[in-house]
């Protein structure tokens, strides 16, 4: 127990390193500083909490926290760079291997008895989590949030770009020749499965045909890590999202992934 270290000691040197202010607000009043909004946001999303119940938990307890309406206008203003300095700094500056995938969260979490009583329609999944995931660290390091469907290749290569990795491995729906060539300029070795569309039409063979002359079985199956990633969020965190504002949904799934850093492996920040 000597070893571990308060939370709220851990999300101070967080924003120290990200080079945080110590207010968020410049002009509003110096009631609550940064950290302890933060503190509250990431309790609320590793528990499951509203922000109601995470300021009557606080205040049991004996910590100071902000009021529940403080702590969601925070929750809007915290912007989406601040969000991904905050996953690379958990998760560290090189990575070996480096799991591409995406995975879906329901906007609300309806009970199934009366979905079967009404129609027996199961809602759509609109909210969209495509994310990296070290299969080393099991950290999570870069992530993007979309509420209209997308294809997954369209945010692959915007995920990749501050990573500095050596291996990537993703399943087939990542098969694009632009994305092998991205990561032949950037020097990443690509283990990806390569999709029949039949018999190549040109003699002279693309990028990706190329890339699944190396392609390795034994490395692809670490693309697992990232799937049992997703399984640790949900079940910790919950499948669903609470929030209805796109600024408010991106706020509670980064929240998830970085509290999921954070709490996970304390000592290795």
């Amino acid at each position: 127990m000597g070893k571990d270290v308060k939370i709220i000691k851990k999300v101070k040197r967080l924003l120290k390193r990200l080079g945080c202010p110590r207010w968020l607000h410049h002009f509003g009043p110096k009631t609550y500083e940064f950290y302890q909004h933060l503190c509250a946001l990431l309790i609320r999303h590793y528990s499951q909490l509203s922000y109601r119940r995470v300021n009557k938990l606080f205040d049991l307890l004996g910590i100071v926290c902000a009021s529940k309406s403080a702590l969601q206008y925070t929750a809007q203003r915290i912007p989406k760079w601040l969000w991904d300095r905050a996953l690379q700094v958990t998760a560290g500056n090189t990575h070996h291997i480096i799991a591409l995938d995406s995975t879906g969260f329901s906007r609300t979490h309806p009970s199934y008895h009366y979905l079967r009583r009404i129609d027996g329609k199961i809602p759509k999944v609109p909210v969209k989590l495509s994310a990296t995931f070290d299969t080393r660290k099991k950290k999570w390091c870069t992530a993007k949030i979309r509420v209209l469907p997308a294809h997954d290749i369209r945010d692959a290569q915007s995920l990749l770009e501050p990573l500095q990795c050596n291996i990537f491995v993703a399943d087939k729906a990542y098969d694009a020749n632009k994305l092998h060539i991205f990561c032949n300029e950037q020097n990443i070795e690509a283990h990806i499965p390569l999709r029949t569309y039949g018999k190549s039409k040109h003699r002279r063979w693309s990028t990706r045909r190329k890339a699944a002359l190396h392609f390795r079985s034994r490395t692809f199956h670490r693309r697992v890590m990232i799937e049992a990633g997703f399984s640790s969020t949900k079940r910790k965190e919950g499948g669903s999202v609470s929030s209805k504002k796109a600024k408010t949904i991106r706020a509670e799934l980064y929240g998830r992934l970085l509290a999921h850093n954070l709490f996970g492996f304390f000592n290795e920040i």
